[in-house]
């Protein structure tokens, strides 16, 4: 994730609330170790992280710690994205790097979306993204991947189902391990993942922002404010409260 563009996606959120107005409680869904999370509460902002994984929020806590220094105004908790909930309603919810593509039934994301359009203040400013089905098509046609350091490694393959543009990648990784033995007695140990995605058309996703109670969608092509295009690989919603 060393290569992951949180950067870009820090920028596009204060852009955001640039044009649409700046919040001051915001929700981080799906945040995974707090890459986000982090740096926006160290910009003043009140922030919650939200993830499904305890593992994450484990790491999520120690950074804060770490970089941080206290959680006045950060804190994590373990929540589905599909029913999160807080005692208090927010200004702005992001959830960025594709979490809605775990998602892998309609059902699932308008739970999401009407959920998450509840925990909002009247107004509140909903960001996230989502790979397109031509991103989802771009990597079955380009895999697999491969990555080979002298720490870890690993083999990552894509089989796509193109009635549902739904990927399965799946990841075998070796992180190599220091034993007693001192250098001639390093090994690999091997790890495998299997993640599964779906891309859906962009009107469809529209469509159930309205439907979930929002009252304005706008949609955006990779990281810019220019309209999508068929070859848009990640695209970015607005949606208003």
């Amino acid at each position: 994730m060393e290569d992951m563009p949180y950067a870009d996606w820090l920028r596009f959120a204060k852009q955001c609330w640039e044009r649409y107005g700046t919040p001051v409680t915001v929700v981080d869904l799906g945040c995974g170790t707090g890459n986000l999370a982090i740096p926006l509460a160290r910009q003043g902002f009140h922030v919650t992280g939200i993830d499904l994984s305890e593992d994450m929020l484990a790491i999520a806590r120690s950074k804060s710690e770490t970089l941080y220094g206290t959680e006045g105004s950060l804190r994590w908790v373990q929540q589905d994205m599909r029913e999160w909930e807080l005692p208090e309603a927010v200004d702005a919810v992001i959830s960025f790097c594709d979490c809605f593509n775990y998602l892998l039934e309609p059902e699932s994301l308008e739970e999401a979306f009407r959920q998450t359009c509840q925990g909002l203040n009247p107004g509140g400013l909903f960001l996230f993204d989502v790979h397109t089905p031509y991103q989802l098509q771009n990597y079955a046609e380009h895999q697999p991947f491969v990555l080979d350091e002298e720490d870890i490694a690993y083999i990552w393959t894509c089989h796509l189902d193109e009635e549902l543009c739904e990927l399965e990648h799946e990841l075998s990784i070796f992180v190599r391990e220091e034993t007693a033995g001192g250098p001639a007695g390093r090994r690999y140990v091997r790890v495998d993942e299997t993640h599964v995605q779906r891309a859906y058309p962009l009107e469809q996703i529209t469509q159930l922002l309205g439907k979930s109670g929002f009252s304005t969608v706008e949609c955006f092509a990779d990281f810019t404010w220019d309209k999508v295009t068929p070859e848009t690989e990640r695209a970015f919603f607005v949606a208003r409260k």
